[in-house]
């Protein structure tokens, strides 16, 4: 099924076929994941989003008409996000901060050339984390499939449901927003030298 289009796999999927529609997961689960942890900032949280994600698109891939199926299940993840943050807010409980770890990891070879070096990107990594959950979730969600994951636009705002003009601003706010919170540890990211070079204040 791997010579499958998404849009084939979801009418089999639709028909009762569960090999069609693990195939869906396989192919979007990296997505998914990636897309929740940012959200989230936690290993755990995210894996059971995702989870979360897969399990109501099984339920609703019967409503699902047409357009892009990884928007569609991006839609699904950053829901589950939101509703796993509205339900942490009332029910706090004790943080899962030691199993939280960076989607992106140096490479183990770079860590063994160069400790400093990786323990710096690292760091980068956590403070780009933290500041990324430091933005209103409307935001946030707008900055990790734009910035983060690399979606354009138009697939942002399907994934969202929003119009394109909203996406931009949100994205513009949320841009202006991380730079003050990054530049608050330019040292970190190197930013004074390339500001500075681009005559930027």
């Amino acid at each position: 099924m791997s010579e499958l289009s998404d849009e084939e796999l979801v009418l089999l999927s639709k028909n009762g076929n569960l090999d069609a529609f693990n195939r869906l997961v396989e192919r979007h689960q990296g997505a998914v994941y990636a897309v929740a942890y940012r959200l989230l900032g936690e290993r755990t949280a995210a894996e059971d989003a995702a989870q979360e994600t897969f399990i109501a698109a099984f339920r609703g891939i019967g409503g699902f008409r047409s357009g892009s199926v990884r928007a569609w299940l991006l839609r699904i993840a950053a829901n589950q996000a939101k509703d796993q943050l509205r339900a942490r807010r009332r029910r706090p409980s004790v943080s899962l901060e030691g199993e939280s770890e960076t989607v992106e990891r140096t490479p183990a070879d770079a860590a063994a050339h160069d400790p400093v070096d990786a323990a710096v990107q690292r760091a980068r990594q956590e403070a780009l984390q933290e500041a990324l959950l430091a933005l209103p979730f409307d935001q946030r969600v707008v900055v990790v499939l734009v910035d983060v994951q690399g979606y354009d636009y138009v697939e942002a705002a399907q994934a969202l449901g929003e119009p394109l003009g909203t996406v931009k601003s949100r994205l513009f706010r949320a841009r202006r927003r991380l730079r003050e919170i990054l530049l608050a540890q330019a040292e970190l990211f190197g930013l004074e030298r390339r500001l500075e070079g681009r005559g930027t204040p």
